[in-house]
């Protein structure tokens, strides 16, 4: 059995990348956030620790902020020399204090597993809401939209400045993304497009497909421009394309107290699937 005085608590290297993995792929407990960046490719940013022994990666713990006032739990991990309670006790402990150097922050989580939603309430962590996944299935008709007058396009690169101003002003803090994130997506997405007037972009979306089907994984509408049908039209087009692709279904994501985005897609003929995962939010105050 370890005792404490023999753990080592450090920030991870790049020289610890196939240790790194080698802990996500064989570990006992696995948290990873869903996000363009994997896991792995946030070494370099800060917090993001490791809890070794002499010989061994026992744990880690990442949440590197990605905006200056909130922070996502990027990934924890722990193998089997550790107890997942024992080991992100020590982690949690040692991240707070680099996250209260750079000031008051949020720290959020989406939960998709038990074990962390226990780790994350005895951690002083609230739960705030639940991530719903709807589906949209090949057999169901899609209303047609009514607003023929706003143009439909491909996402450009030289877009992706307005677009990022467009998410930043649509979302809610701990929600928004940033514009590296967005290039992420962007580059990773089988479909984006925007939607503009002759006065520039009013709304955006990013969708990836597999195997599996499609997945409508980003949209947001300047807010002047919420409420008028545009987000329909985005998801309209969007359905069309993956219809004429071959896809059997198409998945959403959604907060389930958003009930404007929960009508969004519904009027476009989603139906929820019962899968949902718990949100957490710490505020941290120095």
């Amino acid at each position: 059995m370890m005792i404490e005085s023999e753990f080592n608590i450090r920030t991870a290297q790049s020289t610890d990348r196939s240790r790194l993995a080698n802990l996500i792929h064989f570990g006992t407990h696995i948290h990873q956030h869903l996000d363009w960046k994997a896991p792995l490719d946030w070494i370099g940013s800060s917090p993001y620790l490791l809890l070794e022994n002499q010989s061994e990666v026992l744990a880690t713990l990442a949440c590197p902020p990605e905006l200056p006032d909130i922070s996502w739990i990027r990934l924890f991990a722990s193998g089997s020399l550790i107890t997942a309670g024992k080991a992100w006790d020590i982690l949690w402990n040692a991240t707070i204090n680099e996250l209260l150097a750079l000031g008051n922050i949020k720290v959020a989580a989406i939960s998709l597993q038990s074990w962390f939603n226990d780790l994350l309430s005895q951690s002083g962590f609230s739960y705030i809401d639940n991530v719903v996944v709807l589906m949209w299935e090949r057999s169901t008709p899609i209303p047609a939209s009514n607003k023929k007058h706003f143009h439909f396009r491909p996402m450009l690169p030289e877009d992706l400045e307005i677009v990022t101003k467009i998410d930043q002003s649509a979302f809610d803090s701990i929600w928004k993304n940033s514009q590296e994130s967005l290039e992420l997506a962007f580059q990773q997405a089988s479909l984006s497009s925007v939607v503009e007037t002759d006065d520039g972009i009013i709304g955006y979306q990013f969708s990836t497909m597999s195997a599996m089907g499609g997945h409508l994984a980003r949209l947001a509408v300047m807010p002047d421009w919420q409420g008028r049908g545009i987000g329909y039209l985005l998801v309209h087009e969007v359905l069309k394309q993956f219809y004429n692709l071959g896809a059997t279904h198409v998945t959403v994501n959604t907060q389930k107290n958003n009930n404007a985005s929960l009508a969004l897609y519904a009027k476009a003929g989603f139906s929820l699937t019962g899968e949902s995962y718990r949100v957490y939010l710490n505020n941290l105050t120095s």
